[in-house]
């Protein structure tokens, strides 16, 4: 696959994705003009697989979680986005979230991430 030029990009959860692959398989045939069907077609298998095996919630859903942790304190949108996919149950697994970041979360952060997180459940 050639890529030309880059338009745009943003980051967007699996259940973004998901609902994104869900297009006509014609509009798909618009998008990828001048390459080959078939490997458009196994590319589009795998993440279909991917994100349909992966993906917990609703785009919505997860657009309304991700811009709720935008709201807290020291929350990035890729972390967030990574919550949103992940889904921590416990404070460790929100803890291992953080670990590359350059500040440590509080006890109080780590339950209000926990406590939007259930929410959406």
């Amino acid at each position: 696959m050639i890529v030309k030029e880059i338009l745009n990009e943003y980051i967007m959860s699996l259940a973004e994705a998901k609902e994104m692959l869900q297009i006509t398989p014609n509009r798909i045939k618009e998008v990828a003009e001048g390459e080959e069907e078939e490997e458009v077609r196994y590319e589009r298998r795998k993440a279909t697989e991917h994100t349909a095996k992966f993906a917990k919630h609703e785009a919505e859903q997860s657009r309304a979680l991700i811009n709720d942790l935008l709201k807290l304190e020291k929350m990035k949108e890729e972390i967030a986005v990574r919550i949103t996919d992940l889904q921590p149950k416990s404070k460790n697994e929100v803890r291992a979230i953080y670990a590359k970041e350059r500040f440590t979360l509080t006890e109080a952060d780590i339950d209000k991430i926990l406590d939007c997180i259930a929410r959406y459940e």
